[in-house]
């Protein structure tokens, strides 16, 4: 069975850090494209950052700077480190293909980024 765990949310002042991770299942890793996508109270859900099976990577504009996705074949796992964190990252951040599989989709992790 297809699994995408994701942790390492919380909450955070601005300016803070945290750094998300993603396990998925040796199938649908290897060879996909990965992506992490956030959805904020009341909003749609929308794609943030996306990474090859080669390391290339690209970024929704408003956290260009800010966040770098990265991920280790080995571990199955993907990464999205958060710095410079905005009241306006306050979402649940949630990893999937790039594009993303309706059933693939997991709990997600909260951030909550507040003073």
């Amino acid at each position: 069975q297809v699994q995408l765990v994701e942790s390492g949310g919380g909450l955070v002042q601005p300016g803070g850090s945290l750094r998300l991770s993603c396990a998925a299942s040796g199938s649908i890793f290897r060879s996909n494209v990965m992506g992490w996508y956030r959805q904020a109270p009341g909003k749609g859900r929308e794609f943030v950052a996306r990474i090859t099976s080669g390391g290339s990577t690209a970024y929704r504009d408003s956290v260009k700077g800010r966040f770098t996705i990265s991920r280790d074949n080995a571990k199955n796992t993907v990464y999205l480190q958060m710095n410079s964190l905005k009241p306006e990252d306050t979402a649940v951040y949630y990893c999937n293909l790039i594009p993303p599989t309706n059933n693939y989709w997991g709990q997600g992790t909260q951030v909550t980024v507040s003073s």
